[in-house]
């Protein structure tokens, strides 16, 4: 863990240089598939979402604004490839990875946010109401956008994704090319469900808006992959 340390230390030394937040700063962006989802269009600087555990919509989140020149951090997910982030505009060298902080992950989370404009972290048990109250403070302080994987209290909305149904199967042959799922979101600023039909991936290997041609040729909402 001190070398983990070590390493946030150097990049906030690195990244204070290169760029200036506050919490007045704008939404990140999020990929245009998506957008619809957010109020402000894409994720508001202060605030936390929670996500289910889909890697590939965790990585359509974090892409936009990493193609913009974005830093991120991820916590707590050795797991993850970085080759599969890249293919939804996650630019690898603007990636910090913190994959085993153990006990102290919520020290991790915090410390990261006071360098890293989008912070993500598969959260290992429920955090109390005084670590989410600090660490909210710290992230509205900064000006940094948390992505928790899994529940946590007083978020700015939750995600989730459902009826997945995927492409790319003729009459009993062909290779799997896309996946069409429903993304929702809802929380205080959107008390009725907001919701999206979209491509996650989609032949690009990105998420692309639902063409109708592909939601209604090819797809088999029965098939299922792992590592969503």
């Amino acid at each position: 863990m001190a070398a983990q340390t070590a390493e946030v230390m150097r990049l906030r030394t690195q990244i204070g240089q290169m760029q200036r937040r506050t919490a007045q700063a704008d939404a990140l962006p999020v990929v245009g598939a998506l957008s619809p989802l957010f109020p402000s269009g894409g994720l508001r600087p202060g605030a936390a979402y929670a996500l289910p555990d889909s890697p590939s919509l965790l990585f359509a989140l974090a892409g936009r604004s990493s193609q913009d020149g974005a830093w991120c951090a991820l916590i707590g997910m050795p797991d993850l490839s970085l080759e599969a982030a890249a293919g939804y505009g996650v630019s690898p060298d603007r990636v910090a990875l913190i994959p085993d902080p153990g006990e102290r992950w919520l020290q991790a989370v915090s410390s990261a946010a006071e360098v890293f404009p989008l912070v993500a972290v598969r959260s290992p048990r429920a955090a109390s109401s005084a670590e989410t109250a600090r660490l909210g403070a710290r992230l509205r302080d900064r000006g940094s956008t948390l992505l928790v994987v899994g529940p946590w209290p007083s978020v700015e909305a939750s995600l989730t994704v459902s009826d997945p149904a995927w492409g790319g199967i003729g009459r009993g042959h062909g290779l799997l090319s896309s996946r069409a799922v429903t993304v929702a979101a809802s929380g205080r600023s959107s008390p009725r469900p907001r919701r999206v039909r979209v491509m996650l991936p989609g032949p690009s290997g990105g998420a692309e808006p639902l063409r109708r041609d592909v939601e209604t040729a090819g797809v088999r909402p029965h098939l299922m992959a792992v590592g969503e």
